[in-house]
Formats: C-alpha cells, sequence, structure tokens
C-alpha cells in the first residue's frame, strides 16, 4: 500500500476510529466508541468476524445487519441477488403503426393498498415500487387517486416501518400508461367546488408538522423531493399534464423511446401548477420550458431525453431502474440523503449559500460510522451500513 494511502486514510475518519495499514497484508482496525463495543479486523480476507463472547455488546442495528450479511453465501452485497416480494413483468404489443407497452405485477402478502388506487410494494435490499394502480383509466387522476399519491409519499416519510431501511423508491403506472393526468369528468361527478375546495387547500394534511408548503394538487408531487432517499419514475406509454408533474417531483426519470409526453394543461386553458414552476427550472431552458407550456405539444421520449425532460430512454425502463436502485444501495444512506438535500437547496440558491450548505452537510458525515464503511468499501472490507440519520 502507497506512503499516500498511509497519510490520507486516517484522514477520512473521526480521531475515534483507526485505519493501519502493513505492506500487501490488509490489516483494518475500527475502534468505534460506543459504550463498551469494539469492532476489530485484521485478516486478509474481507469477512467480517465478531466475537460471540462479546455479540449482546454490539449495538442492535450492526447485530441484525451482520447477521444479514453472515447468512449471505458472497462477500459482496452487489453480488447477491435479493429475494423481491414482487414480480414486475412487461408486455410488448405490435401493431403496423405502433408498441404497447403494458406492466402488470404480481403483488405478495406484504403489499400495502392504498384507496385501490396505489401499492406499496417492497422489493428486498430497501427498495420499494410505488405503483399507480387504476389501470383500466390509463392511471388517471379522481380524487382517490390524488389522495392515495399523497398518503403514500407521506407515509414513506413519516412511517416508522416503512422508512427506518428505506433506500430508494420506484414509481411506476400499471397497465398501458404512467399517468395521463387529471380525470375531470370523474372530478367534475364528484362535485366540482368541493373538488376544487381539497384540491387548492393549503395545507393539504400531508406534509407532516411544519410543512404546509403544498396544496393536494401539488403535493402529490412535492412530497417526492422531500423524502431523504432517491425516487425513480419510470415512465412507458403516456404521461400527461398532472402526470408528468408527478414524474418530475421524482429525482430520475427513465422513459421508453415510445412514450409520449406532455405540460398539456394550455389545451384546457390552465397552467401547470402540481409544482412543475418548481421543477422545470432544474431541468431545462427558460425558452423550452415556455414552449411546450404555451403548446401543450407532446413529445417522445427520445425528445424529452434530449431537453432534458428525463434523465434517459431505455427499453426496459423498469430494469434500469433496478440496476441504478442496487448501485445507490451499495452506497452510504446518510451520503446519498446528503447529496438530494445538496441539490434540491442549492440549484438556484446564490454562491454563498451554496458554499455554505456544501460544509455543512459534509461537516456532518465526516467520521460517522456510514462514511467509514463507506471508505472501507473501497478497500474490499465490507462493513455494514447502520440505518439512515434523520
Amino acid at each position: 500500500m502507497t506512503r499516500i494511502t498511509q497519510q490520507l486514510l486516517p484522514r477520512l475518519v473521526h480521531q475515534d476510529a483507526c485505519f493501519s495499514l502493513h505492506g500487501h497484508r490488509r490489516s483494518y482496525a475500527l475502534a468505534l466508541r460506543r459504550g463498551s463495543c469494539f469492532y476489530h479486523r485484521s485478516r486478509p480476507t474481507s469477512s467480517l468476524a465478531f466475537s460471540p463472547r462479546r455479540w449482546k455488546e454490539y449495538p442492535r442495528d450492526c447485530q441484525l445487519q451482520c447477521r444479514h450479511q453472515s447468512s449471505s453465501s458472497s462477500v459482496k452485497s452487489s453480488t447477491a441477488k435479493p429475494q423481491s416480494t414482487s414480480e414486475i413483468t412487461s408486455k410488448k404489443s405490435n401493431s403496423s403503426s405502433s408498441t404497447t407497452t403494458t406492466y402488470t405485477v404480481k403483488q405478495s402478502a406484504n403489499t400495502i393498498n392504498i384507496h385501490n388506487r396505489i401499492k406499496i410494494i417492497p422489493l428486498g435490499q430497501g427498495i420499494v415500487h410505488v405503483l399507480l394502480s387504476r389501470p383500466n383509466k390509463l392511471n388517471s387522476l379522481d380524487m382517490p387517486m390524488f389522495e392515495a399519491i399523497a398518503d403514500a409519499a407521506s407515509r414513506l416519510k413519516n412511517n416508522e416501518e416503512l422508512s427506518k431501511d428505506l433506500r430508494v423508491v420506484i414509481m411506476s403506472g400499471e397497465g398501458r400508461a404512467f399517468c395521463t393526468g387529471l380525470d375531470a369528468k370523474s372530478v367534475a361527478l364528484s362535485g366540482p367546488s368541493k373538488s376544487l375546495n381539497r384540491l387548492l387547500e393549503r395545507p393539504s394534511g400531508y406534509g407532516g408538522e411544519g410543512d404546509g408548503l403544498g396544496n393536494l394538487a401539488q403535493d402529490v408531487c412535492v412530497l417526492w423531493r422531500g423524502l431523504n432517499v432517491p425516487v425513480i419514475a419510470c415512465l412507458h406509454g403516456m404521461c400527461f399534464g398532472g402526470g408528468l408533474q408527478i414524474a418530475l417531483g421524482a429525482d430520475m426519470r427513465f422513459s421508453t423511446p415510445d412514450c409520449r409526453l406532455s405540460i398539456m394543461e394550455s389545451r384546457w386553458g390552465l397552467i401547470p401548477d402540481m409544482g412543475a414552476s418548481l421543477t422545470l427550472r432544474e431541468l431545462m431552458r427558460i425558452d423550452v420550458a415556455k414552449e411546450l407550456t404555451m403548446t401543450g405539444r407532446i413529445v417522445s421520449g427520445l425528445e424529452a431525453e434530449k431537453i432534458g425532460l428525463v434523465t434517459r430512454c431505455v427499453d426496459d425502463p423498469m430494469k434500469e431502474a433496478m440496476k441504478v436502485a442496487k448501485e445507490i444501495v451499495e452506497r452510504s444512506p446518510d451520503s446519498v440523503a446528503a447529496t438530494k438535500e445538496l441539490f434540491h437547496s442549492t440549484w438556484v440558491a446564490d454562491e454563498e449559500e451554496c458554499l455554505k450548505k456544501e460544509t455543512d452537510l459534509q461537516m456532518k458525515l465526516i467520521g460517522t460510522w456510514n462514511q467509514i464503511a463507506a471508505s472501507g468499501r473501497q478497500f474490499g472490507v465490507h462493513l455494514p451500513y447502520f440505518r439512515r440519520r434523520n
């Protein structure tokens, strides 16, 4: 191991931890004072050995995660195939003019069904699938759908059982489309005045204590930005109006090349009022945003990728989302959460605020267990991550 590495490694961690490297034999010793807890490793292999005699002295979180790691047949968790609790399949039907992709999902016993509109499905490794499930109406937005989407985001943020091990959220639509926007007929039949008041009243009640920025129409988009885990939207078929604005609330968007997207509100004499003024400015030039909004023009997934509306086009967005999610799970949960907070809070801020925010967040990360574990993985030492700090 080089002298430079020997000099740099101790600076990566807190004074309560120490790395030592001797010749060609890796010797990793880490002492992290948590009561009487002590972790030690000094082996050329990358497996962890814990003393059974002192097992009860380890933190509960570490015991659980180490049991999970020891049961794996492979040292590297990236090579371990998780047991998926649901099965997602895509079916493509070819016609003379177009190709239609339809997504179907086999549910598990752990699936949470909200208002028969949204399903929350655990996929393993802290990855959760949020499924818009109104396929017979192309997942269009009626009042129960608005309530269910906001409720799902709120639960993933505030419910202890759902949020404690959450690492990534993947959002998609069941059937032939992601979401085709407002179901005007259903909203009108449920009482237009009552529905309008519910959509526009502020706060919506889903934002949590002290978080009353958005109304219900906005919270179905904005609340996903408030989660301290990445949210990935998988787009196919059609993604119109309110459906597109929901997708814009995600951190990444993977789309099929033939997906049709539109900021469609101008066709109804309206403006996009579900958070688009917040999300579009982070993704594209103002003249492009104006053109798309004023015309209501429909663009393909390929064009959407070129102008920044989607992250990238792939044949199977769900497969790509799972691939990216598994890569993210390998990183420190604290680092991932801080990255999301950093960019959301500084993307359009002034220079002084951006630089100060970077330093503040970095100081919170340096020397933490998850930062040490992430550093160790770069040298083949796989320590478990603790749960994300709030």
